[in-house]
């Protein structure tokens, strides 16, 4: 089951980029994920809420399933 990870406007960086901003070396590393309004920015980090809220719903779908003892009362 695969999982999507988004990272609307945050910074994009990898393990180097982080030390080498820590030293200053070249300036600025961080590229953001830019939009063209606010509203396309809000628009893409509601549907990316919403995606992580369906990929949660479908883990515990899951769940239950694989776990039909879960669901029984004793």
């Amino acid at each position: 089951m695969g999982h999507l990870q988004t990272d609307f406007l945050t910074a994009d960086s990898s393990f180097t980029t982080g030390m080498a901003s820590a030293f200053s070396l070249g300036g600025n590393f961080y590229g953001f994920n830019y939009s063209k309004t606010p509203a396309e920015a809000d628009n893409k980090a509601l549907l990316s809420d919403w995606i992580i809220v369906g990929q949660d719903i479908d883990d515990a779908m899951y769940f239950v399933d694989s776990r039909p003892q879960c669901l029984t009362t004793q």
